[in-house]
């Protein structure tokens, strides 16, 4: 099978309703990263020096050797900007999420107690702060389970929440075959959480921000005032609470570091920010932690049969054969196109069978369109449809015909027939009898080919609201 694993719908054009406690119109996680300690340094037996995320203009990686300005920013992070964040939160009484790096925390045991006392969610932020894209599987395996032993020997507690962050392509799954996790944040793909399956496992993703986020104060194109990040931040709360308003709720993650909001001027763009949000009423700030357990009692994970997409052929053709008219060729081409998750949904898969009827040869289409019965005809009298076609023409009516109204329909089918050599085909469900029966004598005046192509495209649409039937 060709299989697109990526999901380009998610909660598709209408997300749910979170039901945000107390009815709030958005919910915010503002989110602390605690990686000073955590980064990479000869000194906790890297390969080479940090280069990632400081206010260095171009910072390199230095092999085998310490980078002492580089040290000594991460440090300025723990030393100082760590608790001027603190104070900021504290004295607001703000609930906050600590992304923590656990080789950082266990370097930083008064921080740790700070961050506790305050109540704030302390989730995993991994083993150590560096890359992870290369890293084997069974490395980046056991550096998850080591960080979460050290987390828990640190903390008292094992992690609730996840995020490595410098990810690979295997690390959503390996956390999740980690088990335990309330949800995992390495992801940046939605408003809202969703529930993603890894194996028998539901697992549920609150995504994360790398654009609300104060790591855009050291790359291009970034921030350069504290008042641009917090002009940033008050743009996307103000448009997030009018979609709230509008009966749409979303969720706004806030992304910060201590090395770098943790500077005084940067510091005051996040102040403003604070200050704008307490301007409003029906707002949830939550830990993620509590987002999670919101969600999870809110919208828990729906079990569902056989994806299409994740179908073997003989199964997809059983399911779907019956679509278009005695014609399961349809569907057997169908499978063999790119299906990933956007075909889950009816809308994906009618485009699908769609394009596998497109693609057919002309002789192939006419057999489709000659496959479909008359409306009203002899099949019907005789109840031979297909159980498709006997549900649709019985939603308009066409079961229950008053003599004359079946005399006038055999009088238009047999026209019909005699004139473009194809029954005539129309999406009965979008119609009652007299817009259908206007519709059959309009189209009698149009030329073959004209007629043709409208009953293809009948046929499609047909097809479409089928696929919604079996939903």
């Amino acid at each position: 099978m060709n299989r697109y694993p990526r999901d380009m719908i998610g909660h598709g054009p209408d997300r749910p309703d979170p039901r945000w406690p107390g009815g709030a119109k958005i919910a915010i996680s503002l989110v602390l990263n605690y990686e000073e300690g955590g980064e990479n340094a000869v000194l906790h037996g890297d390969a080479a020096s940090e280069a990632f995320l400081s206010d260095i203009a171009g910072a390199a990686s230095w092999p085998g050797q310490r980078h002492w300005n580089m040290e000594s920013i991460y440090e300025y992070g723990a030393r100082a900007g760590f608790w001027r964040l603190h104070r900021m939160f504290t004295e607001r009484a703000l609930p906050v999420t600590v992304y923590g790096v656990a080789t950082a925390l266990a370097r930083s045991p008064e921080q740790l107690e700070a961050m506790q006392h305050a109540g704030w969610e302390i989730a995993s932020h991994g083993l150590k702060w560096v890359e992870h894209k290369d890293m084997p599987p069974e490395e980046e395996r056991a550096a998850i389970t080591e960080a979460i032993r050290l987390h828990e020997e640190v903390t008292g507690a094992r992690p609730e929440g996840w995020y490595t962050g410098r990810c690979s392509d295997n690390t959503m799954r390996l956390v999740a075959e980690a088990d335990g996790f309330s949800y995992v944040s390495d992801a940046y793909d939605d408003d809202l959480p969703h529930w993603r399956r890894f194996g028998d496992r539901d697992q549920l993703v609150i995504p994360y921000t790398l654009e609300a986020n104060d790591m855009r104060f050291a790359v291009a194109p970034g921030w350069v005032t504290g008042r641009d990040f917090g002009d940033y931040l008050i743009d996307t709360f103000d448009a997030l609470y009018a979609e709230g308003e509008a009966g749409r709720p979303a969720m706004m993650s806030v992304g910060l570091h201590n090395r770098l909001v943790g500077r005084p001027g940067k510091a005051a763009g996040l102040a403003r920010f604070l200050d704008h949000v307490a301007a409003h009423d029906h707002v949830w700030i939550a830990r993620r932690a509590d987002i999670a357990h919101h969600w999870a009692a809110t919208h828990p994970p729906v079990a569902r049969g056989a994806r299409p997409s994740e179908m073997d052929r003989d199964s997809f053709v059983a399911r779907y054969g019956g679509i278009y008219e005695h014609s399961p060729w349809v569907a057997e081409r169908a499978h063999a196109l790119e299906l990933g998750p956007a075909h889950d949904r009816p809308a994906g898969l009618a485009n699908a069978l769609a394009r596998a009827f497109r693609t057919a040869s002309d002789d192939e289409r006419l057999a489709v369109l000659r496959a479909h019965p008359d409306l009203a005809g002899k099949l019907a009298a005789a109840s031979r449809l297909t159980a498709e076609s006997t549900a649709e023409q019985a939603s308009a009516g066409l079961d229950a015909l008053t003599d004359a109204e079946r005399a006038r329909f055999t009088e238009l089918n047999d026209r019909y027939t005699a004139k473009h050599g194809i029954p005539f085909i129309i999406a009965v469900r979008d119609h009652d009898k007299a817009s259908i029966l206007r519709a059959f004598e309009a189209r009698l005046d149009n030329d073959t080919p004209t007629e043709i192509g409208t009953a293809c495209r009948q046929v499609e649409r047909i097809a479409r609201l089928r696929l919604e039937a079996l939903a």
